[in-house]
């Protein structure tokens, strides 16, 4: 469907932004800071993996629901930044953001595949020595940093919007009329 003059998203694509927003965080929080402080040897680092692995699972569903909502309900016109590069540069962010969780999702479900975790989680198998064997999860650590440094811009340029030119861009993705 066609962008519109409707002035919000649609309030499922707006708990689903949120709900990805809370679980991407939480994702790279445990990726980048909790998992790598964990010993293979200790009990808790297979529980670890596998919320790691099932909530990475979930905010892939998310990704193909907002993907769908995204080309199936109104949505507002694209934010003007006041600068054609700007206005290029916030669309950028947003294809990149898709294609970076896409990433994440297919470099993760490749190693789960490879490092064949489900073996690993009802405990028919070790824990992986070093995840640096499989080859995704090279490209699932490029990919994280990748994420981080847009959600950087993103978030930026929320801010840069809502409080530098004032022109209540979060409300797009809020709840309301």
């Amino acid at each position: 469907m066609s962008e519109t003059t409707t002035k919000r998203y649609h309030p499922v694509h707006v708990v689903i932004h949120w709900l990805m927003a809370l679980l991407v965080f939480l994702m790279l929080g445990v990726g980048k800071g909790v998992m790598p402080g964990v010993s293979p040897e200790d009990p808790q680092k297979v529980g670890i993996l596998q919320s790691h692995a099932y909530i990475g699972g979930a905010i892939a569903v998310l990704l193909v629901a907002r993907l769908v909502l995204r080309y199936t309900t109104r949505r507002p016109a694209p934010a003007d930044a006041g600068s054609a590069f700007l206005n290029f540069l916030g669309k950028a962010v947003h294809l990149l953001l898709y294609l970076m969780l896409i990433g994440m999702a297919v470099s993760g479900f490749g190693m789960f595949q490879q490092a064949n975790l489900s073996a690993v989680f009802s405990g028919a198998q070790p824990y992986p020595s070093n995840f640096f064997d499989f080859l995704p999860r090279i490209g699932h650590g490029l990919t994280s940093w990748l994420l981080l440094a847009l959600i950087a811009l993103h978030v930026g340029a929320a801010l840069f919007h809502q409080f530098i030119r004032k022109d209540n861009l979060l409300a797009r993705m809020w709840f309301g009329k």
